[in-house]
């Protein structure tokens, strides 16, 4: 391998996927995810972290927190950022599916990238001989949203802090269906356990302008159940947990989900 080979458009595509799947801190050559990523496209680690590190340098978000990423982007990384960020609803699940390609037997599998552990796959129920490109597009989408989501919260639930990846959702704030331009913000996302997903899905949970878990009133209404008072009461007000260099979530989505399902706080707050 010859740390002065050319990146070329394909491997700028699977290591910006990466790249959105970490954390600045995590752009390491020791980092096992970098190390994997390097041993299937044919470079070193540290030609990976440095990478990732020149397209930090490109980005908007990082520049407003004063970080600068590693000087050197080329002008194919450039090129490349603005596409890739100019035309997500394309260019993600291509590089979901380019990064998936390198490490999944079959496409009944994808990827999880995995900070501290390395990369892995899992199986995803078959959708059939029909799956439409739409479809196929879709869930290589949703595939991508869920790593991000997870990582950024470094895979723990914001309001339990439940560490069982397999239990974890990536909950969208604003629904897929509904708001397209933000299907794969990860600022739309929240990792969630799956009861407090399905709670927040169905509008009995939300949560306030500085991020306090907020109960609806129907929710309310089965207090003093003991179920309710462990798994939801127990959390009210408490603020939503995610590491201090994560990206929050957008605050007018959360007000918008609020607003939607009409959740309002206790007159004592």
């Amino acid at each position: 391998m010859s740390a002065r080979k050319r990146w070329n458009r394909e491997e700028l595509l699977v290591v910006l996927n990466l790249y959105h799947k970490l954390r600045f801190g995590q752009f390491d050559q020791r980092q096992p995810v970098v190390i994997d990523l390097a041993e299937r496209i044919g470079r070193t680690p540290s030609a990976v972290a440095m990478k990732l590190s020149n397209l930090a340098s490109l980005d908007p978000a990082l520049k407003l927190r004063g970080i600068g990423g590693l000087k050197g982007a080329s002008n194919l990384d450039s090129d490349m950022w603005e596409e890739y960020h100019a035309n997500p609803a394309e260019l993600i699940p291509l590089g979901q599916e380019r990064f998936d390609a390198l490490f999944a037997a079959n496409e009944h599998e994808t990827t999880e990238v995995i900070p501290g552990k390395g990369i892995r796959t899992r199986k995803r129920p078959p959708e059939g001989e029909t799956e439409t490109s739409a479809v196929t597009k879709q869930r290589r989408g949703q595939d991508y949203f869920r790593d991000i989501v997870l990582n950024n919260y470094d895979n723990r639930c914001g309001i339990t802090g439940l560490p069982v990846r397999e239990l974890l959702i990536a909950s969208h704030i604003l629904p897929w269906r509904d708001h397209e331009a933000e299907r794969l913000n990860v600022r739309n996302g929240i990792c969630l356990n799956r009861l407090h997903d399905a709670a927040f899905d169905q509008g009995l949970i939300g949560f306030d302008d500085e991020l306090r878990m907020m109960l609806s009133t129907r929710l309310k209404s089965y207090l003093p159940q003991e179920s309710v008072v462990i798994h939801f009461e127990a959390y009210e007000r408490n603020i939503l947990h995610f590491p201090n260099d994560a990206t929050a979530p957008e605050i007018t989505f959360i007000k918008k989900h609020r607003t939607r399902f009409k959740i309002a706080c206790s007159p004592d707050w």
